[in-house]
């Protein structure tokens, strides 16, 4: 399980730092994709095999899971963490995410997303003013 938050930078040659915590879990391999809200996810090598698994029950006929399916699986990358405890996001992925300088990691459950920190302290911001409605209208999710 992936929790917390953690603000490192992303260098000039595109590596950033994977917390410790976060590196335990991921191993020395894993998949970084885009992901939705304008941010990126790593996945452990068999949460992604579980992320491909569920891509692969969609629909092949509707075009929205087509899409979907296309903009996941597109843009992963498979990245090797260094001896400095750092991860290379590959370009094409840094321009997605619009990761400049500072960022945030931040675990999600099963996964962990990159964010531009601009990016994500206007999402947290928005997130925080409605959060008792966001709770509210996902009770049923809970039961």
């Amino acid at each position: 399980m992936f929790i917390g938050e953690y603000q490192h930078n992303i260098d000039g040659k595109g590596r950033i730092i994977v917390p410790a915590k976060f590196r335990e879990e991921l191993g020395d391999t894993m998949i970084v994709t885009r992901w939705l809200d304008g941010c990126l996810a790593i996945y452990t090598l068999e949460q992604w095999q579980q992320v491909y698994e569920n891509l692969k029950r969609l629909p092949s006929t509707k075009r929205e899971a087509r899409m979907y399916t296309h903009m996941i699986m597109s843009k992963a990358a498979e990245c090797d963490i260094d001896n400095q405890g750092r991860i290379r996001i590959p370009s094409h992925l840094s321009q997605e995410a619009a990761l400049t300088k500072n960022c945030v990691l931040v675990g999600v459950s099963d996964h962990v997303e990159i964010w531009d920190k601009e990016r994500w302290d206007t999402y947290y911001a928005t997130a925080s003013e409605n959060f008792e409605e966001i709770a509210e209208s996902l009770t049923e999710f809970f039961e």
